[in-house]
C-alpha cells in the first residue's frame, strides 16, 4: 500500500551505532520506498550501507538538527535512552516522523515499578514484586518469595541492573546497593520456564507481530555466566507455539495495546516483550522494552519480506492496520563475537580480518551485523566494542541457519575474541 508521501521517495536516519542499527541499515537499503539511508553515529557496518554522520544519539537537539538538515522523511530510533529523554517528543514538534515512542510510553522501559503498575492494573501476567525502600525491611521481603530471587534496580542500567540469584547474601547485597544507588529497589518474584522475545510493531491502529526469537544473555555455555547484552539469538523461536502465541496476543498484547492507544499521545514504535513460557505454555511477562533488541533485530528484520520503510513510516504516521506485510519462509540464527574479557572489561583497538566473507549456497547465507566496529585510517577494519559482530545465517531449516553462522564466525580473526558454540540448543 503506497504511503502518503508515496513509494520510492524515503530519506530515513537511523539512531544508534550497535548491531542492531546495522540490520535496521540493511532492511531499509533494500526498501524499493528508500532511496538514501543515513545513521548517526554508525559504526563501520553502518558505513557500508548507509551515511555515517558524527552526532551522538544522546544528542537531542543535535539529531533533531540533522534530521532537519537531511530533509528526512522518517527518524528510526535503536536506543532506548534517546527515546526516554524525549527524541521523539522533539522529532514530531519538528514535523519529523519518528519510529519510537515518546517519553511518556518509554517509562515502560525506564522504570521497571512503573511497568509493573500498568500490567497489574491491566491484568497482564508478570511475578509479584515488592518495593524495598529501607535496610531494614530487606529480611522480611526476602521472606516473601522463594529462590531464586530478582532484584531490580528502577533505572536505565544497559541490562546491568538486574541481579538473579539463589545465595541469599548476594540478594541481600543487591537490594542494599539498590537502596542506596536510588533509594529503592524492586525485589520481584522469578518465573520459571524458558524464555523467549515478541517484537511488537504498535500504534493506535493496530499492531504487528514479528517472528518470535530467543535470546542468550549469559557469556557462557549452557547459559552460565555473568548476564551480557546478547550473545546470540535465533527466530523463529520454536518455544512460542501457535497455541501459545494466541494466548500472549489474548493475554498481554490485547491489553496493552488498548492502554497505550488511549494514551493521550499514542504508542508508535516497537514494544518488545521480554518472557517466560512454563511448562503449560503460559506466558508471562519478565520485562518490557520500547525499542527493538539486541541481538533479536538481527534475526527478524532479516525474515521480513516487506517494504520495511514503508512498514515503519506507517506506524510512525499511526496507520499500522493499513500496511500489508509477509514475512520470508525461512530461519535465521546470529553468533556474536566478543572482545577479549567482555563482558567485565572490554579489549579494543584490535585489527579484525575475514568478516568480508560471506556465504551464499541455495536458500542458504550468512553475513555480518557490525557492531563495536571503526574503519581505521588505513582502511583496516578495528574493534571499539564489547560485543564487536555477529555472524548471521539464514536458511529453510534452524539447523542450517545455525551451521552457516558458525561456518562465517570460524573465518573470523580478532585477538582475544569469544563466543558461544551453543546458540539455539534450547531449539536443537
Amino acid at each position: 500500500m503506497a504511503s502518503r508521501i508515496g513509494m520510492s521517495t524515503l530519506t530515513v536516519l537511523v539512531v544508534g551505532g550497535g548491531g542492531r542499527e546495522h540490520a535496521l541499515c540493511l532492511g531499509l537499503a533494500k526498501s524499493p520506498s528508500v532511496t538514501a539511508v543515513h545513521c548517526s553515529p554508525g559504526n563501520a557496518g553502518t558505513s557500508m550501507v548507509a551515511s555515517n554522520h558524527n552526532v551522538s544519539s544522546s544528542d537531542i537537539e543535535g539529531i533533531v538538527s540533522l534530521a532537519l538538515e537531511l530533509d528526512s522523511n522518517l527518524v528510526v530510533v535503536g536506543p532506548e535512552a534517546p527515546l526516554v529523554n524525549g527524541l521523539a517528543d522533539s522529532l514530531r514538534d519538528a514535523g519529523i516522523s519518528c519510529f519510537g515512542p515518546h517519553s511518556e510510553g518509554a517509562r515502560l522501559e525506564a522504570s521497571k515499578l512503573h511497568a509493573k503498575e500498568i500490567m497489574k492494573s491491566l491484568g497482564v501476567p508478570t511475578g509479584g514484586h515488592i518495593v524495598v525502600d529501607e535496610k531494614s525491611l530487606i529480611p522480611n521481603a526476602l521472606d516473601k518469595f522463594e529462590a531464586p530471587w530478582v532484584i531490580k534496580r528502577d533505572v536505565l542500567a544497559a541490562g546491568k541492573g538486574v541481579t538473579v540469584t539463589s545465595d541469599r547474601k548476594v540478594a541481600e547485597e543487591a537490594l542494599l546497593e539498590g537502596i542506596e544507588l536510588d533509594g529503592f529497589v524492586l525485589l520481584e518474584e522469578h518465573l520459571s520456564g524458558e524464555e523467549a522475545s515478541v517484537l511488537v510493531v504498535m500504534d493506535e491502529s493496530g499492531y504487528i507481530c514479528l517472528p518470535a526469537s530467543q535470546d542468550h544473555k549469559r557469556v557462557g555455555e549452557g547459559d552460565t555466566g555473568p548476564n551480557t547484552g546478547g550473545m546470540g539469538a535465533y527466530a523463529p523461536a520454536p518455544i512460542v507455539s501457535e497455541s501459545v502465541m494466541h494466548r500472549v496476543t489474548r493475554e498481554i498484547i490485547e491489553p496493552m495495546h488498548h492502554h497505550l492507544r488511549n494514551q493521550e499521545t499514542p504508542y508508535r514504535g516497537c514494544l518488545y516483550l521480554g518472557l517466560m513460557i512454563d511448562e503449560e505454555g503460559a506466558p508471562g511477562v519478565i520485562e518490557f522494552n520500547v525499542r527493538f533488541g539486541d541481538p533479536e533485530t538481527q534475526v527478524t528484520i532479516p525474515l521480513i519480506s516487506s517494504d520495511m520503510g514503508q512498514l515503519l513510516l506507517a506506524c510512525a504516521e499511526g496507520r499500522i492496520s493499513e500496511e500489508e506485510y509477509e514475512f520470508h519462509d525461512l530461519c535465521a540464527a546470529t553468533v556474536v563475537l566478543a572482545s577479549e574479557g567482555y563482558p567485565a572489561s572490554s579489549s579494543t583497538g584490535r585489527k579484525i580480518s575475514g568478516s568480508e566473507v560471506k556465504i551464499e549456497e541455495g536458500m542458504t547465507s550468512a553475513f555480518v551485523h557490525y557492531a563495536g566496529t571503526i574503519i581505521g585510517e588505513d582502511g583496516q577494519l578495528i574493534s571499539s566494542g564489547g560485543r564487536v559482530l555477529s555472524a548471521t545465517g539464514l536458511a529453510p531449516s534452524l539447523n542450517d541457519a545455525v551451521a552457516a553462522s558458525y561456518e562465517l564466525i570460524e573465518c573470523i580473526q580478532l585477538e582475544g575474541s569469544h563466543y558461544r558454540s551453543d546458540i539455539a540448543y534450547r531449539a536443537l
